[in-house]
């Protein structure tokens, strides 16, 4: 009797127990979470198996996780791309703290996979694929990750932003318009996305903050900090990623991102401006106004950058070389010479001592064509002339002048540096050259669109070209 007694007050005392922990449990799991400690979470949209599986087998995930590494690869040789996107998820999802997974998933969807495609819209959707993997997941996981803020901008700043993929101006052209939607215009209007007082700006407001993960405050803060910037394009957003990724991760790990920032506060001068719109893409200038902001931002880079601050001094030196280049092609002589003397101030071996604006941009000119390459040259000088009409054609007269100038000159160094081999490097007359590209460009066939043609007729002083008539 006394031994049945026992069992019972122990079974109970075991029963009061379970109930003690079960209740303790759910307070220790929610910890756990808000800590980020909670690392199992089931998979979601997987098969019943696998989800079994993972569950059941616990500590042993990284096992199926190879599998389907293995099973990625497999279908990646065979040309296989449309599974991809789910088994990027399961082996993000089953090792979502390991920053690497996430960085080669998404670089192997944007970059190795959208390339296999011919059609420019399949390719931009592979992108968006890696950029929403990284925005959309990685970052839920791992939010203070330098590594994962650092790959999503590069990921504007590089795949959408330059010009290293074939289709860049589609993506281009796609984000613009994604975000003129957004903003309801080009620009952004920060106060209303903040605080939305009509349901058209609180459904876009929704939209940008659930959407593309953005943060109007955020983005008015770089704004202030860093603008005007041209919302449209992805350096701006590309900004914005390593913006956050400063604020929410440790300062040891600000460099790529300071990288991300100056980079594309240059490329904002150098390519920073939608002239006209074109099927499918946009006709970009330099934005010559923003040469004091790119300035300012480097030297706030420089001055925060603690451990190697001559890294971002470099790029910051060759870039005011750029910008005395790039002002005086725009025929803005006094700007040019005096950022050549802040060029020469800050970084007093840069140039020699005492030459003149119009002495150090003939040498950057000429240097280009010094080794006397003829196709080289000639593609040079082509290009020029057909940068000089299509400037005229969008009235960018300033730019249009410098550019014939640039090309008469550079006509003229190489004719008189080829004269020892005149028969073998001769370059076609310039008034030939011109001409032909002239023509070039006024074909209805293949020129410019009529509008911009018609316009180039007008400020060359040229005869409307007489209607074709069908034969009867």
């Amino acid at each position: 009797m006394r031994n049945r007694l026992q069992k019972l007050l122990l079974i109970g005392a075991a029963l009061a127990l379970l109930v003690t922990s079960a209740g303790l449990q759910r307070e220790l799991n929610r910890q756990r979470s808000a800590l980020g400690l909670t690392r199992l979470e089931p998979l979601e949209n997987a098969p019943p198996i696998l989800a079994f599986t993972t569950v059941a087998l616990g500590s042993f995930r990284g096992l199926i996780a190879n599998a389907l590494w293995v099973r990625a690869n497999d279908l990646q040789l065979d040309g296989k791309f449309f599974e991809q996107v789910q088994l990027a998820d399961w082996i993000t999802k089953l090792e979502p703290h390991f920053v690497q997974v996430w960085l080669v998933q998404a670089w192997n969807m944007a970059y190795n996979i959208s390339v296999k495609f011919r059609d420019p819209n399949d390719r931009w959707r592979w992108v968006q694929n890696g950029i929403e993997l990284l925005r959309d997941q990685g970052l839920k996981y791992n939010p203070k990750e330098a590594l994962i803020y650092r790959e999503l901008a590069w990921f504007f700043q590089h795949k959408i932003g330059q010009n290293v993929d074939d289709a860049h101006l589609l993506y281009k052209y796609a984000w613009a318009n994604e975000m003129t939607a957004v903003f309801a215009g080009p620009r952004p209007n920060f106060d209303e996305l903040i605080n939305p007082s009509s349901d058209d700006a609180r459904t876009r407001a929704r939209l940008l903050r659930e959407r593309y993960k953005m943060d109007p405050a955020i983005m008015k803060k770089a704004e202030e900090e860093f603008g005007p910037l041209e919302w449209r394009l992805p350096e701006a957003h590309a900004i914005y990623w390593a913006m956050v990724g400063m604020e929410r991760s440790p300062a040891k790990d600000h460099l790529p991102l300071r990288r991300n920032i100056y980079q594309c506060l240059q490329t904002s001068v150098l390519r920073g401006r939608i002239v006209v719109a074109r099927t499918n893409a946009y006709v970009f200038a330099p934005d010559l106004s923003k040469v004091q902001l790119a300035h300012d931002g480097f030297e706030k880079m420089i001055a925060q950058e603690k451990e190697k601050p001559d890294a971002i001094r470099n790029a910051h030196r060759n870039f005011l070389k750029e910008v005395v280049y790039l002002l005086h092609n725009y025929n803005r002589v006094g700007e040019a010479t005096r950022w050549l003397n802040i060029l020469r101030d800050r970084y007093p071996t840069a140039i020699p001592a005492g030459e003149s604006v119009e002495a150090y941009v003939a040498k950057r000119i000429t240097e280009r064509v010094a080794d006397g390459e003829h196709n080289r040259t000639k593609a040079l000088i082509e290009g020029w002339l057909t940068q000089h009409f299509e400037n005229l054609a969008i009235d960018e007269d300033d730019r249009a002048a410098i550019l014939l100038r640039n090309a008469r000159h550079i006509w003229d160094f190489y004719a008189n540096f080829s004269k020892a081999r005149s028969q073998a490097l001769a370059m076609e007359p310039f008034p030939e050259m011109y001409r032909r590209i002239l023509d070039a460009l006024l074909d209805p066939s293949t020129g410019l669109p009529p509008e911009y043609a018609a316009r180039l007729r007008t400020k060359l002083n040229l005869p409307v070209p007489a209607p074709i008539t069908p034969s009867p």
